[in-house]
């Protein structure tokens, strides 16, 4: 084995969501991380133990590793370069402006800075969701600019984080996917990951290409789940079923599973929805854009449940949005999350208000991003602020604590006693019998009377 494999130096370029949460847990897995981003604001807010966004349990990591000093954040891609022997690329592909592509800006930058810098043989690790073909092109890219020519190799680890769980998926992943082009970078890559491989992880060593499609192929199927049970949802609300039980029901077949298969607002975030999207562009220009034409319609069943969820609405407050004010309660995209990109919560939200509704929302951490990007609602302190004098309520982000609401004492705020439950994670007898009149997408309508 290579002296490279024993005491690595790491780097990670891009201090983003993904880069963040990767070197604070490289740093809490002993490693000594040099991690990069040329934002200057940003290096120094987390150089000062400060997270600019929400993810749990990565800000106690993020201060641990810069109090043993195993963690270092800079603006200095030569530093890097000279540190470190194992250089890990974190940056965002985003959906392109004017298209489904991804746009590969970031990444493009990115090796364009660090390559010539190279002059020591070394394992650049693109981390990053990028259509297939990339990392091959890039491979022959960084071994030009490089004066340490092929002996800079490229590999490419995908990650498989979800908002929310971030550090447990990280420390300890149920798999780790390597694609590589030589037996040291596997090594390599099997020393960063000893402790996850130890503890069960599984590892795969395959080619670049199929690196690179394990995580389009996971998130299209995902999304694919999701939309399947939304679908049965429109089709339950016109034949009298009921989703959320038809939901179970599939999930006990084991070889469908309950995971990704729950009714509601549909997927978002910063992933899912541009990188179904991205697939399909990838595709096309493969020519077998054929082989992905469903994620079309995964992607218009999950636009349409937004659509869905407005309607419900207006008919809860009699047709017409006008003079009416409607509570909201969520807006990040998920719990244990601050993100509101494609957002279904906020998407909701800005539709209903520009229909004409005062719309009141509560979000226990999304609010500072939202008011910066939406100023045009009304942010609540608390959910029972938010339902004040109300004619409906909509529970868009399925957070614990309004689980857990009395629908009693809650009751008591309101207008009018009405609540759409767009995450299908209220019991809907315990609202009713508190007399509620209960909606949520692809559920029967039960009238108060009925349910007590």
């Amino acid at each position: 084995m290579s002296d490279l494999t024993r005491n690595l130096q790491v780097s990670v370029l891009g201090a983003g969501y993904l880069g963040v949460t990767h070197a604070s847990c490289l740093a809490e897995l002993g490693f000594d991380v040099f991690a990069v981003d040329t934002d200057i604001a940003r290096v120094k807010t987390l150089s000062a133990g400060e997270l600019p966004f929400s993810e749990p349990g990565l800000e106690l990591l993020l201060r641990r590793g810069l109090a043993t000093g195993r963690l270092r954040f800079s603006t200095s891609y030569r530093e890097a370069a000279r540190t470190a022997d194992v250089h890990f690329i974190c940056v965002g592909t985003p959906q392109h402006g004017n298209s489904y592509h991804a746009d590969l800006s970031q990444l493009s930058t990115c090796i364009a800075t660090l390559g010539p810098l190279l002059e020591s043989p070394c394992l650049v690790v693109g981390k990053s969701t990028v259509p297939v073909g990339t990392a091959a092109g890039l491979a022959s890219q960084l071994a030009q600019l490089a004066p340490a020519g092929e002996a800079a190799e490229l590999a490419w680890n995908p990650e498989f984080l979800r908002e929310g769980s971030a550090v447990e998926d990280t420390l300890r992943p149920n798999r780790i996917v390597a694609g590589v082009q030589s037996r040291q970078a596997e090594e390599i890559l099997r020393r960063v990951y000893a402790v996850p491989l130890s503890a069960g992880a599984l590892f795969f060593a395959t080619d670049l290409a199929t690196a690179e499609l394990t995580k389009a192929a996971a998130n299209s199927f995902l999304a694919t789940k999701i939309s399947f049970i939304n679908a049965m949802s429109e089709i339950c609300e016109v034949a009298g079923g009921d989703v959320a039980v038809l939901a179970e029901i599939l999930g006990a077949d084991p070889r469908i599973g309950a995971a990704f298969l729950r009714p509601g607002l549909g997927f978002g975030g910063g992933c899912l929805p541009k990188d179904i999207r991205a697939f399909m562009a990838n595709a096309t220009e493969l020519g077998v854009g054929d082989a992905l034409a469903f994620l079309r319609d995964v992607d218009s069943i999950n636009a349409r449940c937004r659509t869905r969820m407005v309607e419900l609405t207006r008919d809860l407050v009699g047709g017409v949005f006008a003079g009416r004010t409607v509570g909201v309660l969520g807006i990040a995209f998920k719990q244990d999350s601050d993100d509101i990109r494609d957002s279904p919560a906020l998407g909701v939200a800005t539709t209903i208000h520009d229909l004409g509704a005062h719309v009141r929302v509560y979000d226990p951490v999304a609010m500072p991003k939202a008011r910066r990007s939406h100023p045009q609602l009304e942010y609540a302190e608390s959910a029972e602020s938010a339902a004040r004098e109300v004619d409906v309520l909509l529970l868009l982000t399925e957070w614990p604590e309004f689980r857990n609401l009395d629908p009693s004492l809650l009751g008591k705020t309101v207008a009018e006693r009405k609540i759409a439950d767009g995450r299908n994670t209220l019991v809907p007898e315990v609202w009713r019998e508190a007399g509620w009149d209960y909606r949520a997408l692809g559920r029967p309508v039960l009238s108060v009377a009925f349910a007590a």
